[in-house]
């Protein structure tokens, strides 16, 4: 049995939606927009990605990481009411060679992790004692139970900004959601998802970005470095300009590191975060520094087609996986359909994806992290929840 088919047989979410964007922002025009980091550019012949899930649309994620052989299959056993996330694939592809890397008692942190989308992020209610109850002791102990060793904390930079009339509570209110979160024995990486930034094209909001960074940390100094972790940006765009992006992301991380110079940091490639962004990283100086990427691929089958409006959910709902057989394929999920559905049906089916396709793209990860000696880990996956779930 592959290892994506292994762990995702034993993965499940109840509280399942979770990464879901704002409504009517189409993803590709923003940094950190989540649902286009499923459609790469690659997602259907001719067309770059485009579009954005609703909050009623969130991706249901299964446990799919790159795992040693001798690690078991796990299962989320429950969650308390109220809380939205989504599994985080967490094992970093630590090279077996001795090379200069974050110290391995903040590695053993970040085996298994859990994203946090909307607490610090397009959160129901924004006031700082709203935030403050988010989460109560009896949920924090739940993710404890279901053997999770760290959270992704996402964080809406413009919650925080100058000019928001409760900016400070807000800061005070993430400020006690670590100290909670770390008292419960979980790590937290923190990650700013911008709403609609567009740094590739603006001098303005990269330096937004800087000032994120320059408010926070002063809050994670104060924590302890074993369990914190800094994420530069969620899903980095830079679409088909992975050099214009590189020479962004080392600045910053050198910006960055001046402001906390004992926290491990984490960086990724462009075009959304994905495998072929990473793939294109030549790694940075810095030691202290662990590599991430999303994987929603095949994304025409994962996204049931959220990155090009105007495609039928409904028909690539009944797209099969694994396809190897592409007329069987084609059988299954073309009937009723017309134009760019058709075509985009007719794409994926040409892939042959199976378990082993996942496999070799994943395993690109691998060579990439022994090829330099560097840690990685796969910080985002899932399919849509209006997926078949024989499929997920």
């Amino acid at each position: 049995m592959s290892r994506f088919r292994r762990l995702a047989a034993g993965g499940q979410t109840r509280a399942g939606l979770a990464h879901f964007g704002p409504p009517g922002k189409p993803a590709p025009a923003s940094m950190g927009g989540d649902s286009p980091a499923c459609a790469q550019g690659r997602s259907a012949p001719g067309k770059a990605s485009g579009g954005a899930l609703s909050p009623g649309a969130g991706k249901l994620c299964c446990a799919v990481a790159v795992l040693p052989p001798a690690m078991r299959p796990w299962r989320l056993a429950g969650s308390a009411p109220g809380i939205a996330f989504a599994l985080l694939a967490a094992l970093l592809l630590a090279v077996a060679t001795a090379a200069a890397l974050p110290p391995p008692e903040r590695l053993a942190v970040l085996q298994r992790g859990v994203n946090l989308t909307n607490w610090f992020r397009f959160p129901a209610r924004a006031d700082p004692a709203s935030l403050r109850a988010y989460l109560d002791p009896a949920a924090l102990a739940a993710l404890r139970r279901a053997r999770f060793g760290f959270v992704r904390l996402a964080v809406q930079p413009e919650l925080l900004e100058d000019g928001q009339s409760e900016a400070a509570g807000r800061l005070a209110a993430l400020d006690d959601a670590v100290l909670r979160l770390q008292a419960a024995g979980l790590g937290v990486v923190l990650t700013p998802h911008p709403r609609d930034w567009r740094p590739e094209a603006s001098v303005s909001e990269r330096a937004r970005l800087l000032r994120f960074w320059r408010r926070l940390a002063p809050l994670l100094v104060r924590h302890d470095p074993r369990l914190t972790f800094a994420e530069l940006v969620n899903e980095p765009v830079f679409h088909g300009d992975p050099a214009g992006w590189a020479a962004l992301q080392a600045g910053l991380a050198a910006s960055v590191r001046a402001l906390l110079p004992r926290t491990t940091l984490l960086v990724s490639g462009n075009d959304w975060a994905s495998l072929d962004g990473l793939l294109a990283l030549s790694p940075l100086a810095d030691p202290n520094l662990v590599y991430t990427f999303h994987f929603y691929e095949p994304p025409v089958l994962t996204t049931l087609g959220a990155f090009e409006p105007g495609l039928d959910p409904a028909a690539l709902g009944r797209l099969p996986f694994p396809a190897p057989d592409r007329q069987a394929c084609l059988a299954a999920a073309q009937a009723g359909t017309a134009g760019r559905t058709r075509a985009v049906i007719a794409y994926y089916c040409a892939l042959g994806c199976d378990t082993a396709w996942v496999d070799r793209r994943i395993a690109l990860a691998g060579a990439w992290a022994r090829r330099y000696r560097q840690a990685v880990l796969l910080g985002e996956f899932g399919a849509a929840a209006g997926l078949m779930r024989a499929r997920r």
